[in-house]
């Protein structure tokens, strides 16, 4: 098991397999809906086994303008106020709170499944913390799958 960047105490992180349908869900979420096409990314709240939210990342930012920490190399989960497209507005766990409460649901006790990353920042845990998410589900091998060779080697003083 690889060491998370961030886990607030008393905090897990659960997994699944890739096939499962709230994963799938995940997965689709993704695809069809991220506006960051190197890591597409994708989470769904459940609630009693119901779907009740959903969000995809990325901003237009990156599209017009490129990323500030990527052409910084800062390492993941650091310094997101360098980025407004990398803000945590923009991340696929706070999109799926906001649209549940758009429609009116509440995510309070709600699962979340995320695809395409390998852990939850600090911001996002916060976020699902404060809107009472119970757990979080990432897919097996989410570290082989969206973190290996891809970690960002950091420059000096980060």
């Amino acid at each position: 098991m690889h060491k998370l960047p961030y886990l607030p105490a008393g905090r897990e992180i659960f997994y699944v397999d890739i096939d499962h349908d709230f994963m799938q869900l995940a997965f689709n979420v993704a695809r069809k809906g991220s506006l960051d096409t190197l890591h597409p990314t994708g989470a769904v709240l459940v609630k009693d086994g119901v779907p009740i939210g959903a969000g995809a990342n990325g901003s237009s930012f990156h599209t017009r303008l490129g990323c500030v920490r990527k052409l910084l190399r800062v390492p993941t989960g650091k310094f997101y106020s360098l980025c407004s497209g990398c803000s945590p507005k923009n991340h696929a766990e706070q999109k799926a709170i906001k649209d549940a409460l758009k429609r009116k649901k509440d995510p309070k006790g709600a699962d979340l499944y995320l695809w395409g990353h390998w852990w939850c920042c600090q911001s996002c845990w916060q976020a699902m913390i404060d809107a009472g998410i119970r757990d979080v589900y990432l897919p097996k091998g989410a570290w082989d799958k969206f973190a290996k060779g891809r970690i960002e080697t950091p420059l000096k003083g980060f």
